[in-house]
C-alpha cells in the first residue's frame, strides 16, 4: 500500500485561499473596527470611480459602511471556509503534523500578502474607495500595506520552500 504524502504543492491552493481569508479578517477586524482607520467606503466621494460620499461621521453614511464591511467579512469568512474544506478534504490522517508544517503556514502567508496586495491595488489605489489611514500621509499608510503584502508574500515563499513533506498517513501501520 503506498503512502500518501502532503507536499507543498498538494496543500498550495487551500492554504492560500486560507491565508487569503484570514488577511482579510486582520484588515477587516483589526483596521475597519478596532482602530476604525477606514471602511469599505469611507474614501467615496473622493474616489476614482464615481460612487458618491458615504462619510463616517453621518448615520445614513455609516450605515453603508457597515453594510459593507459586513459584506466583507462574509466574503472573508467563506474564503477562510472554503480553504479549510479544501485542506480537509486533501488530509485523510495525521492532521495535527499538518497544522505544525511550514508548507501550510508559509502557504498561508503568501495568501495573506496576496491579500493586501489584491485589496491595495485595487480598492486604495485604483478605486481609491478606501485608505489604510486617511488624513496627509495616507499614500504612505497605502504603500506600507503594499509593502506589508510583498513582505509576507517573501516570507511566506520562504517557509514553504524550506518546509518538509508532510505524511498524512504516518500513523497506518
Amino acid at each position: 500500500m503506498g503512502s500518501t504524502t502532503v507536499d507543498g504543492a498538494d496543500i498550495r491552493l487551500p492554504a492560500t485561499i486560507l491565508g487569503v481569508g484570514l488577511g482579510g479578517f486582520v484588515d477587516g477586524i483589526v483596521l475597519h473596527q478596532v482602530l476604525q482607520w477606514h471602511h469599505m467606503l469611507s474614501s467615496t466621494g473622493s474616489d476614482n470611480v464615481g460612487i458618491r460620499a458615504y462619510p463616517v461621521d453621518t448615520v445614513p453614511g455609516l450605515q453603508m459602511n457597515t453594510l459593507w464591511d459586513g459584506l466583507f467579512h462574509v466574503v472573508t469568512w467563506v474564503a477562510v471556509l472554503t480553504g479549510l474544506a479544501l485542506l480537509y478534504s486533501r488530509v485523510t490522517r495525521s492532521r495535527g503534523r499538518l497544522w505544525r508544517s511550514g508548507a501550510l503556514w508559509g502557504w498561508a502567508l503568501v495568501g495573506w500578502g496576496l491579500f493586501n496586495l489584491v485589496e491595495g491595488i485595487v480598492d486604495h489605489h485604483l478605486l481609491g474607495i478606501h485608505h489604510v489611514h486617511g488624513g496627509p500621509h495616507q499614500t504612505a499608510w497605502d504603500v506600507g500595506f503594499l509593502l506589508l503584502g510583498a513582505a509576507l508574500v517573501t516570507l511566506g515563499w520562504t517557509v514553504q520552500r524550506r518546509a518538509t513533506v508532510v505524511d498524512t498517513c504516518a500513523d497506518r501501520r
